[in-house]
C-alpha cells in the first residue's frame, strides 16, 4: 500500500490486537519519521513486544491526548522520559506494551523517527 492511500484512512495496527492508526504525515528524507493518530478501542490491548529496526536507532514519541476511562495504560521497561501524558522511549530496545481499556476509549499522538548511526 502506497504512502498516500494511507494517508488520513483508519487501519488496524500492527500487532494486530484492537488498535487502529491513522497516519497523519511522514518523510523519508532528511530523517526518517512518522506521525500516527492511534485509538484503543475498548476491549484492545497491546502484549509486551519490541519493535526491531535494519539500522538506526528508533526513538517514539507518544502523546495521550485522551485516557480510557479505566485500563489502557502504557507500560515500558526503560522509558527515556515519562510523565502521564508524554512518553519517550526506544520502540527498538525497551519492551513496551498497553493494558486491556477496560471502559472508555484511548487516544494518542504517536511521532516515531530513526537516528542513523
Amino acid at each position: 500500500m502506497s504512502f498516500l492511500s494511507k494517508l488520513f484512512r483508519w487501519e488496524r495496527g500492527r500487532q494486530k490486537s484492537g488498535y487502529d492508526k491513522m497516519l497523519l504525515c511522514g518523510a523519508i528524507w532528511p530523517i526518517k519519521f512518522d506521525t500516527y493518530l492511534l485509538k484503543f478501542s475498548q476491549g484492545s490491548e497491546i502484549a509486551p513486544h519490541t519493535d526491531k529496526v535494519d539500522s538506526g536507532k528508533h526513538y517514539r514519541l507518544n502523546i495521550v491526548l485522551k485516557k480510557a476511562d479505566v485500563g489502557g495504560e502504557f507500560i515500558c521497561t526503560n522509558p527515556i522520559f515519562e510523565t502521564k501524558r508524554i512518553k519517550l522511549f526506544r520502540p527498538d530496545v525497551s519492551e513496551h506494551q498497553v493494558s486491556k481499556v477496560v471502559k472508555g476509549n484511548r487516544y494518542l499522538l504517536s511521532i516515531g523517527w530513526l537516528k542513523s548511526t
